[in-house]
């Protein structure tokens, strides 16, 4: 499909049509069997499956990507894998339900945190699974009072009380083509909730290819996709007939609907907590996503492993992920410190130069990098695109930086130094607090630990301290949070600690196939160096034949796929 043939907006008219069809749909949805539900799937990963080549070569070409590069591989990555992995996962969680009447997590999966609160093991499911990210491991923590006994309690409450029927308003988002699509899946076979998705006029393309693969859902009148802009997205959210809403885009999107436009109205409404929306909203709104480099004995491969990691985590997509490295902690005084930088810099020299295809980028970039004295440019940009730009030595104490309080969304990485040399748990401790305090966001973050620093039990204790009080939806060790989102299993979304007034990014949660309730965050875990090095790293020359051979796996799970999956993956 040619980006000429992306659809117009959709006239009110068909607007309230279409919502009203949807409406009346919803109540049939929730009265479907478990039977009908997994077949529907079923139905569903084939019809995906015929458009996941297409709708790659859309992507790629929006993008400014040769389709048939291994840089291709991002799109399968960030498309297809992620949504055939959903469907395949909330398959084995409805036949759970059918046996067990919650998605299964078996006792020996469960822990208690230093804290007391609850932690299970979700990630990976069985030992095929764990081919997907080898020697990765994900749990999810709990809020106070989920336990291991009542744990069911805290599954799945959709199909042990459902709802009269409800129409959720998907403001879909325009960077990373898993979104749409797995937020829809979320809402419809997690919460019972069907859905109207609007496009994001950056990837409205896709939706052509979500309405042919979706063609069995909107059938059931259960899904729909409309296109248009800011106009479109308010009418359809403020629709009548819509009973809730949830928006993947900025934390200005959630504001402007929920308290106004920017102005002094606005923020009379929000000092006195009244809402221009009172419909129930969820919400992933993007992230300072930080990274932090605990100090220890590195040797030369482990520390450059880990900094070709960093720059993959913001080269990846052009830097137009909200899991995009954009500020690196390092201790003041490290010794190693400038040795990291200078690392993160090599391995950007390896990523391509991309185009920077999200509006606003360009103006954005000049107000990150615009008066920086020590700024580094690494890659030569071409007419539309941006080079890569490292900000170092950023001053903690200037609060007010824009570093600290606003999302580049553009190919920028900022880094500062909190006082300190080679004392992790001092480190720790300082960490903790700023992130939580003067970084804005609440979505993801990236400690970076050495596995001989954990032998000393106070490290370990600290290390343990700060990510269970880091304020962040996901908390990785040693990888890039963007794992956990692509491995759907794990929840994804804000800390519940924010709020509507103040909030930061989102509340709520999507992926989640355990389909579990009451969560405070997930957590990631991975060696400092593994073999095969992630798909993610800068230069990775056998990425495009490595998403294709897992988007195959996720068709039909078998041993007999992991050679090849393997070699791909081994092609550095």
């Amino acid at each position: 499909m040619s980006l000429a043939a992306v659809p117009q907006a959709t006239p009110s008219s068909t607007l309230d049509s279409v919502v009203q069809r949807v409406k009346e749909g919803s109540r049939a949805w929730v009265k479907l069997g478990l039977r009908e539900r997994i077949a529907l799937l079923e139905t569903l990963r084939r019809a995906f499956a015929t458009v996941a080549e297409p709708s790659v070569r859309a992507a790629c070409e929006a993008k400014g990507i040769d389709p048939d590069s291994p840089l291709a591989g991002e799109e399968w990555l960030g498309g297809p894998l992620v949504v055939l992995r959903n469907m395949r996962l909330l398959v084995d969680a409805l036949k759970d339900i059918e046996k067990h009447g919650a998605p299964y997590i078996p006792a020996s999966h469960l822990r208690t945190l230093e804290d007391g609160r609850l932690a299970a093991r979700i990630y990976p499911k069985d030992a095929l699974d764990g081919m997907l990210l080898p020697r990765n491991v994900g749990e999810v923590y709990f809020l106070p009072g989920v336990t291991a006994s009542n744990l069911r309690e805290h599954q799945a409450s959709f199909y042990r009380k459902p709802h009269g029927g409800k129409v959720c308003a998907v403001l879909g988002g325009g960077n990373v083509n898993s979104i749409p699509p797995a937020d829809c899946l979320y809402k419809l076979f997690v919460e019972g909730t069907a859905c109207v998705l609007k496009m994001n006029p950056v990837n409205a393309y896709l939706g052509p290819f979500l309405e042919q693969a979706f063609a069995p859902l909107a059938k059931h009148n259960v899904f729909a996709v409309v296109y248009g802009g800011t106009e479109e997205g308010s009418a359809l959210v403020n629709h009548p007939a819509v009973d809730e809403v949830h928006v993947t885009g900025s934390d200005r999107t959630h504001d402007a609907l929920v308290w106004g436009p920017p102005g002094p109205e606005s923020e009379a409404r929000r000092a006195r907590n009244a809402p221009l929306m009172t419909k129930p909203f969820s919400s992933e709104l993007g992230n300072i996503s930080p990274v932090v480099v605990v100090p220890g004995p590195y040797s030369e491969g482990e520390l450059r492993y880990q900094t070709d990691n960093i720059a993959g985590m913001v080269a990846n997509n052009a830097s137009f992920n909200c899991n995009s490295a954009k500020l690196l902690v390092q201790p003041k005084e490290w010794a190693r410190r400038s040795q990291v930088m200078d690392g993160v810099q090599a391995g950007l020299g390896k990523a391509a130069v991309r185009r920077a295809y999200y509006p606003g980028a360009e103006q954005r970039w000049k107000q990150f990098t615009d008066g920086r004295a020590r700024l580094r440019l690494v890659g030569n940009a071409n007419s539309g695109e941006l080079p890569y730009a490292l900000l170092p030595d950023v001053d903690p104490s200037e609060a007010q930086d824009r570093v600290f309080r606003q999302e580049p969304w553009c190919t920028v990485l900022s880094e500062t130094g909190l006082p300190g040399s080679d004392d992790p748990v001092a480190f720790l401790d300082r960490v903790v607090p700023f992130l939580n305090e003067k970084v804005w966001g609440t979505l993801n973050a990236t400690l970076i630990v050495h596995p001989k620093s954990l032998k000393d039990p106070a490290v370990h204790a600290a290390v343990e301290r700060a990510i269970r009080e880091l304020r962040y939806g996901t908390v990785a060790v040693n990888t890039w949070p963007a794992a956990g989102y692509a491995l759907v299993s794990l929840p994804w979304g804000g800390h519940p600690s924010s709020s509507a007034q103040d909030i930061q990014s989102g509340l709520g949660w999507v992926h989640n196939t355990f389909m579990l309730e009451d969560i405070e965050k997930a957590v990631i875990r991975a060696p400092l160096t593994n073999l095969p090095a992630p798909p993610w790293v800068p230069g990775h020359r056998g990425m495009r034949d490595l998403a294709r051979k897992l988007v195959e796996f996720e068709l039909g799970p078998s041993w007999l796929k992991v050679p090849g999956i393997a070699t791909a993956a081994l092609r550095r």
